[in-house]
This record gives C-alpha cells, structure tokens and sequence, in this order.
C-alpha cells in the first residue's frame, strides 16, 4: 500500500530551495574533508613573555642583574646574566605558557651561547605550520590505519579527504593518541 501526499506549494518550493542551498555530496562530488595544522597564538605567547618578565623584575634571585625576553616575529631571545638565571627564566616562561594553553612542543630550543659581560643567549623558535618531514610522516601514519582516505600535503598542513565522516573522525582520534612531537589541531571539517 503505497501513501498518497500532497504537499502545499508553499512547502514543494521551500523543499526546491533547500535543495539548490544545500545540495547532497553525490550531487556537488564534494568529499568529507578536514585540515590538520600546527598554529600558535602568538598573542597568548606576547602575554606569556610579558608576565615572565615582571615576574623576573620581582624575584629577588634575579635583583642587580641583566636578563631579558625578547619576542620577535617567530622567535623569543632569551638573555641570562648566567646559566642558572637562563635556566630559571626558561622554567618560569614553560609555566606561563603553559597557563595559557601553548604547548612546548610548539618551541624548538637552540643551543645556548655565550653573550658579552659572561652572559648566556638562548634562542627559542616558535614552531607554525607542519613542516614537510612532518607531513609526510603524517600522511605514512594516516596510510598505515587501512581507512579509505586520502591524506595530501597542502604548503604547511595535512588534508585529509574521505568518503565516510566516521572514517575521518577515526583518524582524527588515532592520530590524537600517536605522539608525532608536534602539538595538531584539526580544523575545516567539512560534510
């Protein structure tokens, strides 16, 4: 027994609009697709630097002596009057990151060396972007799940496209729990 509908004019062509607004997949051939990148705030890390530095004005271990942070485009220098007030500096700059939801392994630490006066220099790079080796082994790990998606390295992020959403949020959650040495978001989801 089949039902007999008829539906007012009024609702045939908002059911028309609805369909040119918002087509199905099989008719745009637009897959299921999301971006995984590496971005910093580098507001949170300007704010992070600044407390550092009034607290280092404060603490009496730091008195009578020259040390600074210094932020420039994607790069803190960081000045102790030896390595011991380097060292603590570093420590309580990790900590106020770290309040402000900056994870180190966004900071790629370069080698200390000395300055002038006996003072020690360190510079720390803030990590934007997936670089190359990193992408590609994100797209072998993403390849190694056996899902049916494809991962492409588009300048610094990682998309991947699939036909199923359930697959892609696997692969969101697999790659969460695997610890590649670099802090992910996953952005752009698109159905």
């Amino acid at each position: 027994m089949v039902a007999n509908f008829h539906f007012s004019p009024e609702v045939c062509y908002i059911w028309r609009l609805f369909r040119i607004i918002e087509p199905r997949q099989e008719e745009t051939g637009i897959m299921p697709s999301f971006d995984i990148v590496s971005k910093v705030d580098l507001q949170e890390i300007d704010n992070a630097v600044n407390q550092t530095v009034k607290e280092v004005a404060q603490r009496y271990d730091f008195k009578g002596t020259h040390n600074e942070i210094n932020l420039e485009e994607n790069e803190l220098i960081l000045l102790g009057a030896d390595d011991y007030k380097l060292e603590a500096m570093i420590d309580i700059l990790k900590g106020k990151l770290a309040r402000r939801g900056v994870s180190p392994r966004n900071l790629d630490y370069g080698r200390k060396e000395p300055a002038s006066g006996g003072a020690v220099r360190q510079r720390v790079a803030i990590v934007q972007g997936v670089s190359k080796e990193k992408a590609k082994e994100i797209i072998k790990v993403v390849k190694d799940t056996k899902l049916k998606v494809q991962p492409q390295i588009m300048e610094d992020q990682v998309r991947v496209t699939g036909k199923k959403i359930d697959d892609l949020q696997e692969i969101i959650a697999f790659l969460k729990e695997k610890d590649l040495g670099l802090e992910l978001q996953f952005v752009n989801m698109r159905s």
